[in-house]
């Protein structure tokens, strides 16, 4: 699709939650079967790119929407609301777009230029491919086993990925790797993927998870993937990406990120939370037991439960809704912070579907209802990172000092 048959939408936050509305109920009326089947959403994100909703973090000077965190939430809420698989890679894709935009990047200008252009033009989806077989998360550390080695004026990279969210749809891939040279460094290599077929690059469709199982987190393997010398991103010693080694200018810029990356993950999985609210209210007011004579709504243990819900949900919001407002005026909160917001929001989501479940009994749990299904997904919170175990030994360690 051009960008001349894009649905440009105008600034006031009417016309965009209107769009969003739309959107997430076009979404929720396919969720279910891409669920049963695992299959790729690709019909959502065509209609995210014809609202230009894939490039609205892309700045205005690149012909995106520039918007801040506080919108890309409302976004990744919306979205997720309808469909949290496709907000979990549409979020992927706005990390991907506020690293490659910020103006400290280490990202060369062409390559920068390309993933910004082609999300503007053709709704390009970029996602990073760091976790491996061996290796695990690169959060607790260690070399990835992807090795980048120059031959000439390109690099040639081969390497195994897992869990490569949203790579049947991806057009870059941002693959963190090793290069081959005797004192080897560790960075970024973008890949262009322009369709399912691009050569060096095989897919092994593995995914089949519990939950947010229409995401395409497959597992990628690179067999020769040749690439030019420009496409390495901040190639640096192992030691200068550790904490103790990063300049302040890396330390601000790691804050901002994980500050975008809780907040996003933090609404997709909220959205999902409310969809079990909205579900569990709808049914508590429509169920009458013949024993009861009367909706369950009327009993006062319901009403607690209800009363829980909401305010495990409230608080979600204004946790949110000041992480996204303070990053927009310059002042995301601190890494540690960050991760207890994740670690909060999260519990709190996950809280309000198990209530809903306890209120529900059998239905609840049935196919043929989607809570069973909000349930598997919003479990899906507590693998990404930062992860519980992570977060709250730092915060215990920072509480005693330590």
């Amino acid at each position: 699709m051009s960008s001349s048959s894009l649905h440009r939408l105008p600034t006031p936050a009417a016309r965009l939650d209107a769009v969003l509305a739309d959107l997430a109920t076009r979404f929720a009326a396919t969720a279910a079967a891409h669920d049963a089947d695992g299959s790729f959403p690709h019909d959502n994100f065509a209609l995210l790119h014809q609202y230009g909703l894939i490039a609205q973090i892309v700045p205005l000077a690149h012909g995106g929407g520039g918007a801040g965190l506080a919108e890309a939430r409302r976004i990744i809420s919306a979205v997720a609301g309808g469909d949290p698989a496709t907000a979990l890679v549409l979020a992927m894709t706005y990390l991907q777009h506020r690293a490659v935009s910020r103006a400290d990047s280490h990202w060369p200008a062409a390559a920068r230029d390309a993933v910004l252009r082609s999300a503007v033009e053709q709704g390009a989806l970029i996602n990073a491919l760091r976790v491996e077989p061996e290796l695990g998360s690169p959060a607790r550390g260690g070399l990835p086993g992807t090795v980048a080695t120059r031959v000439g004026d390109r690099w040639r990279l081969r390497g195994h990925k897992l869990y490569t969210t949203g790579i049947p749809a991806l057009r870059w891939l941002a693959v963190w790797a090793r290069t081959h040279e005797p004192e080897p460094r560790i960075g970024l290599f973008l890949v262009p993927k322009p369709d399912a077929q691009t050569p060096g690059i095989r897919v092994i469709e593995s995914w089949n998870h519990m939950g947010l199982r229409a995401s395409g987190s497959h597992e990628t393997v690179l067999e020769d993937v040749w690439i030019p010398l420009g496409n390495a991103v901040d190639l640096r010693p192992p030691e200068a990406w550790a904490p103790a080694g990063a300049s302040q200018a890396d330390l601000d810029a790691n804050t901002d990120q994980q500050a975008w990356m809780v907040t996003l993950l933090g609404s997709l999985y909220d959205a999902v939370a409310r969809a079990g609210f909205g579900w569990i209210r709808q049914f508590v007011q429509e169920r009458a037991p013949g024993s009861l004579g009367k909706p369950l709504a009327t009993l006062p243990r319901v009403q607690e439960s209800i009363g829980e819900m909401a305010a495990l949900l409230r608080t979600n919001a204004v946790l949110l809704d000041d992480a996204a407002g303070r990053t927009d005026a310059g002042a995301p909160p601190s890494v540690s912070d960050g991760g207890l917001l994740k670690f909060t929001v999260t519990s709190n989501a996950i809280r309000v579907v198990e209530l809903a479940l306890q209120l529900s009994g059998n239905h609840g749990l049935s196919r043929n209802n989607p809570l069973e299904r909000h349930y598997r997904d919003v479990l899906c919170s507590r693998i990404h990172t930062p992860q519980n175990d992570a977060i709250l030994t730092a915060a215990g360690r920072a509480a005693l000092g330590l």
